[in-house]
């Protein structure tokens, strides 16, 4: 079956880093992306540095489909292929959604929603050519419909969600396609006060990102147990 890689959008801190953490213990050849290369590869030489797992960083902007376009056709270039993608990167501006400015609004669709989805119909063509694909999208009990968060965050994890449903719909079940609710984590965007450290929270993604041929498709995940959409 060979080396499996995956990339993890956001990947430089936070629950994206463990993410990466998480995969590369588990085996994976792991692409760390970073908005910001230098941020990026302090990221990865600390990884190096504290649990000898190298990582190859992918500088991307997720809010800039040139970005993406950019990063994607330079690892094909260097003949990598993506077997996992972890939709991970992410935005909360504060603001009520009919106040906030409207740069906030389109830049939170553009990063939750419209990136991973850019990334999806860019790397699935390859997955369904080899047979094998894991896509996790890390979403929020704030994209429920009777639950949405603030702002346009609730909205386009509203949407993140609903694309899961969709992809896993039009894709073979060879390639799996689930989202996933890491809780409230003490991250730069969940605060010190949050209940649950970046390793935690990355533990269902780590998990999606790794089934079997067998798992589960288009589901909501959180604490690997499936939960309903509209909770």
């Amino acid at each position: 079956m060979g080396e499996r890689t995956a990339l993890v959008t956001g990947g430089n801190r936070g629950i994206g880093l463990a993410i990466v953490e998480g995969l590369a213990k588990a085996g994976l050849r792991v692409l760390l992306g970073a908005r910001d290369r230098a941020t990026g590869e302090v990221a990865a030489q600390q990884l190096q540095r504290d649990h000898d797992l190298p990582t190859r960083v992918v500088e991307m902007d997720v809010g800039m489909p040139d970005s993406i376009q950019a990063a994607v056709r330079a690892l094909e270039r260097d003949g990598l292929a993506v077997d996992v993608l972890v939709n991970n990167a992410g935005v909360l501006p504060d603001g009520d959604m009919l106040t906030m400015p409207w740069d906030d609004i389109e830049r939170s669709t553009r990063i939750n929603a419209l990136g991973p989805l850019y990334l999806i119909r860019l790397l699935t063509p390859g997955m369904v050519q080899r047979g094998y694909g894991r896509i996790v999208n890390v979403s929020s009990e704030w994209g429920s419909l009777n639950d949405l968060g603030p702002g346009a965050y609730g909205i386009t994890k509203a949407y993140l969600n609903a694309m899961t449903i969709k992809a896993a719909r039009e894709l073979p079940r060879s390639i799996k396609v689930n989202a996933m609710c890491p809780g409230w984590v003490q991250t730069r965007m969940g605060g010190a006060g949050a209940e649950r450290t970046p390793a935690q929270g990355a533990d269902t993604a780590i998990f999606l990102a790794t089934l079997p041929d067998d798992g589960p498709t288009g589901a909501l995940f959180r604490d690997r147990r499936p939960i309903r959409w509209d909770a």
